[in-house]
């Protein structure tokens, strides 16, 4: 959590002039270090919002043969308004933001003093936030295409407690070379110790693009794409349905043999997706480097036209999840991420803690345990694992013929009585189909349960669409939760969830017997459960009258 300082606090001067040392007094702990200021570039990176609007207006010039109505002149007058006023506010903004790092004196005086990263900044109301650099936990570039143009990046600083993003510190933008500087000078106070004879765990290998068509984007990333240019179309008036094109190819489409242009579709759909997969792959991932770049910082550098660099302190890192999505894990490839803290709150968590793309399982194994700087556990011997009862399979069963057969079939049944006989054999072939694949996908599920210990981690293994293994540092866990349903108490299951102050902040043990998940807490994790355990008082001697 960073510490603020009120204006006018001793050691600063909110309105000292950029390049000015702080106001301190003779004796006083903190050495006398100037302002610095954003790049300039910062205004023109704040323009790149005229793109969307003035995109529209040349489509829509382009559409209508340059024939531009009233609408789009008052268009183009609000925009020159709102660039006029936020030019203004962003010149402001950018003369108003300062930052610095604060060195403690040496000798007498400096008492408990640590140095500091200070930022000042506020349009209206002004603030000073100053964060002991020992609390700093990531500093991370981020540079998007425009930033890349411009010649500037964006630096963040990650603080202790900044999982929801409330204590990161953000400036925008920074030349990149002045950038890398002051990376370098907030983690110049991590612990430098000699690492491995080689501190790179791994490199980009172009033979991984093989596994890019295995996610989920192969098919859904098609799909986002017609419904964003959709979108697009109708919002500069164009209805992309009325076009003559896509009249016709729906036309073509109905009246030929679907038997013939359904596979068709799809396979185009495949195709496109494939190409559109790799095309991330390359621009996620280009130059990927995971290495530790001391004994403390763990650094992941990727990126094309948007550049990423993050980093993690070794002290923040409280585990790591091997994800192997299901057409992924059909592949034999998978995938690694970090649970750490100081990433941002849950979506900049996601983009931040990826550690490895979609590779073979045995390079995921390797990256894991590099990363860990132990062996991956749980993983290399999933036998090792305490499997789950065999009613986690029953239930599973059942909700798959509860939630996915019956009411498909049950809807199909009823059209085709209302309507059309055809819609009764498709109800029974639905029935058929979907009865197989939700037993199968249960048993592949069941299989994937499993718990234990391994040494200082707690290992947890679930999952079927992506199966997800966990190694948790068991001194990183906070509290447990236990949570029941009807049907679990019944069942006698308990789903139990270990909270963390990182990563996605609980994993959860599915379908645990709930007589024996309180001893497994308890050991896992001593001196969280115990106080509320009842423990069986001794034997009654028989013939003696219970009190």
């Amino acid at each position: 959590m960073s510490t603020p300082r009120e204006p006018g606090a001793p050691g600063t001067d909110p309105d000292a002039p950029a390049g000015s040392g702080p106001a301190a007094p003779p004796g006083a702990p903190f050495e006398e270090t100037p302002w610095r200021r954003l790049d300039p570039r910062t205004l023109l990176v704040h323009c790149g919002w005229m793109a969307a609007p003035l995109g529209s207006l040349a489509l829509t010039a382009l559409a209508t043969g340059g024939r531009i109505n009233t609408e789009a002149w008052i268009t183009l007058a609000a925009i020159s308004a709102s660039f006029a006023v936020l030019t203004t506010l962003g010149l402001i903004r950018w003369a108003r933001t300062e930052f610095r790092i604060t060195i403690p004196r040496r000798g007498e005086g400096a008492g408990g003093a640590s140095p500091t990263f200070d930022v000042r900044s506020g349009l209206l109301t002004r603030r000073l936030r100053s964060v002991p650099l020992h609390r700093i936990r990531t500093v991370d570039l981020t540079a998007t295409p425009v930033h890349r143009v411009l010649g500037v990046t964006v630096l963040r600083a990650g603080t202790a407690g900044s999982g929801d993003g409330s204590s990161e510190l953000s400036l925008e933008a920074l030349a990149v070379p002045e950038a890398e500087r002051l990376r370098t000078e907030l983690l110049a106070y991590a612990d430098a110790e000699a690492v491995a004879n080689d501190p790179v765990v791994a490199r980009i290998n172009w033979r991984w693009l093989r596994y890019a068509p295995l996610t989920f984007w192969v098919i859904g990333g098609v799909f986002v794409v017609a419904g964003g240019a959709y979108r697009a179309l109708d919002g500069i008036g164009i209805e992309a349905w009325k076009l003559g094109f896509v009249q016709r190819a729906f036309t073509e489409f109905g009246a030929s043999a679907l038997w013939l242009t359904i596979p068709a579709a799809l396979v185009v759909i495949l195709a496109l997706g494939s190409v559109g997969a790799v095309v991330l792959y390359v621009e996620n991932w280009w130059s990927y480097c995971l290495e530790w770049t001391d004994s403390r910082t763990l650094r992941v550098r990727r990126g094309l036209l948007t550049t990423r660099a993050v980093t993690i302190e070794r002290a923040r890192l409280r585990g790591v999840v091997l994800r192997e999505p299901l057409l992924l894990r059909a592949g034999g490839g998978a995938l690694v991420r970090a649970v750490a803290g100081g990433l941002g709150n849950r979506e900049e968590n996601r983009k931040r803690s990826g550690l490895l793309p979609p590779a073979p399982r045995a390079e995921a194994l390797r990256v894991a345990g590099g990363t860990l700087r132990s062996p991956f556990p749980g993983s290399a011997a999933p036998a090792a694992l305490t499997p789950h009862p065999r009613v986690a399979l029953r239930r599973r069963r059942v909700r798959g013929l509860l939630f996915v057969v019956l009411p498909g079939t049950a809807v199909l049944a009823g059209l085709g009585a209302a309507f059309t006989p055809v819609l009764l054999h498709c109800a029974w072939i639905y029935a058929l189909v979907t009865t197989a694949l939700s037993l199968w996908l249960a048993r592949d599920a069941y299989r994937n349960l499993g718990h234990g210990l391994d040494g200082p981690y707690l290992v947890a293994r679930s999952g079927t669409f992506s199966r997800d293994t966990v190694a948790l540092q068991r001194d990183a866990i906070a509290a447990w939760t236990f949570s029941t349903s009807p049907f679990t108490r019944r069942a006698g299951l308990v789903t139990l969830t270990a909270a963390v102050a990182a990563g996605e902040d609980g994993y959860r043990i599915p379908d645990l017997p709930a007589a024996d998940a309180p001893g497994f807490a308890t050991t896992a994790a001593p001196g969280i459960l115990e106080e509320f355990l009842v423990h069986p008082g001794p034997a009654p001697v028989p013939g003696q009258r219970a009190r």
